[in-house]
């Protein structure tokens, strides 16, 4: 989801956190022809979004929404494993990489990864499964716009097929994996978030797709590897979202070797399309298709709508359409956004329209009933 400017800063706990401890292989999730195991079970999964939990600064109030994820029934927790700056910020912000001149810093202080250590040590605690993204295709949060001056490009185009921004890219992705590579809280590394290249020929971003998998597969032999698009780029229909005008054409890239599962997303009113239910239900079940004939998951990856009143009677409907589709290609789904309290200031997440807060009534309809109908 594109993310409008938000965040504050955060004070940032002094102390480092413990090496993660090292997981067996046989615990480590993975794809089982369409759906996934987690932890010896073979099933559909619920989950949910939260791409601020890397940047809260206390560890308990990381512990106490890890723990209402757990008792909820909700398995996966997609996060942003980046935040890039072109500017140091002030003592206390947390940032994950720096960009000066033609060189790339990463942050691996207190008021960095150490934030991202933060959340996998919590996630193996309460046994929630991460997904962790490397960059964003936006410039919330730095984005591949921030690796424009460095490495000498001027667009997202450019990003993806420089020698030198891969190569920086890639630096950052063999430090996330190297602190993680061992840990059962990973679900799956993720190349980036809804990677798009409007206008290209769909070959560049799956020649990107192609080489970056290829290099995560180079430093990780176990964990699922996934592209974190839209799901843009299938045949059948003449809207926006089917067509290709954002170089993706998602069956091929799916079909790639080391794409272990496919994601696609779902925001009905900033693509313009539809009756919120029905273009919804097509969707999912479009893509279901694609995954059933590959063989591969399908992960219903960030689904919402802003409107509070539609949230459960429109996103219970495609919960309610992919879990149908459990032994047709569906493997799990993630709704946009995660919504809790700050423990430690008594604050409330950042609310963007989409959220659905813990306990609230829309929580009932589109979590707990939710997993309960997962069974």
């Amino acid at each position: 989801m594109k993310l409008a400017a938000i965040a504050s800063c955060f004070a940032v706990a002094a102390a480092a956190l413990p090496t993660v401890k090292v997981a067996p292989r046989a615990s480590i999730s993975k794809a089982d022809g369409t759906k996934f195991n987690i932890d010896g079970v073979t099933k559909y999964y619920a989950g949910t979004n939260s791409y601020w939990i890397p940047f809260l600064t206390s560890d308990n109030d990381v512990d106490v929404i890890m723990g209402h994820l757990k008792t909820s029934g909700h398995k996966i927790l997609r996060i942003w494993g980046f935040n890039d700056v072109k500017t140091i910020p002030g003592s206390g912000t947390v940032y994950f990489q720096s960009f000066s001149g033609s060189t790339a810093t990463i942050n691996t202080g207190a008021n960095g990864l150490q934030r991202l250590d933060a959340v996998v040590k919590a996630a193996e605690k309460h046994g929630i499964k991460l997904i962790i993204n490397f960059v964003n295709n936006w410039t919330d949060y730095g984005g591949m716009a921030a690796y424009f001056s460095a490495c000498g490009v001027s667009n997202n185009a450019g990003w993806y097929q420089s020698t030198k921004c891969q190569t920086m890219y890639q630096a950052y992705i063999k430090a996330v994996i190297s602190r993680y590579r061992t840990s059962a809280a990973v679900f799956a590394w993720e190349l980036a978030n809804e990677p798009r290249c409007n206008g290209c020929a769909t070959s560049v971003l799956t020649n990107w797709i192609r080489k970056t998998s290829d290099y995560i597969r180079s430093l990780d032999s176990d964990h699922m590897i996934t592209a974190g698009d839209e799901g843009f780029g299938l045949a059948g229909d003449t809207s926006y979202p089917y067509g290709y005008t954002e170089g993706f054409d998602w069956a091929t890239n799916l079909a790639l070797p080391n794409i272990s599962f496919g994601t696609f997303h779902l925001y009905v009113e900033s693509w313009g399309v539809g009756s919120n239910k029905t273009f919804g239900q097509s969707w999912v079940a479009a893509h279901a298709a694609i995954c059933k004939k590959l063989t591969k998951p399908c992960l219903f990856e960030e689904y919402g709508v802003t409107n509070a009143a539609e949230h459960c009677p429109v996103e219970s409907a495609w919960q309610s359409a992919s879990l149908a589709l459990k032994d047709s290609g569906m493997a799990g789904d993630l709704f946009w956004q995660l919504g809790d309290t700050i423990q430690s200031t008594g604050q409330l997440t950042h609310n963007d329209g989409h959220t659905i807060y813990y306990g609230s009534s829309d929580w009932k309809c589109l979590v707990d009933q939710h997993v309960k109908n997962i069974g």
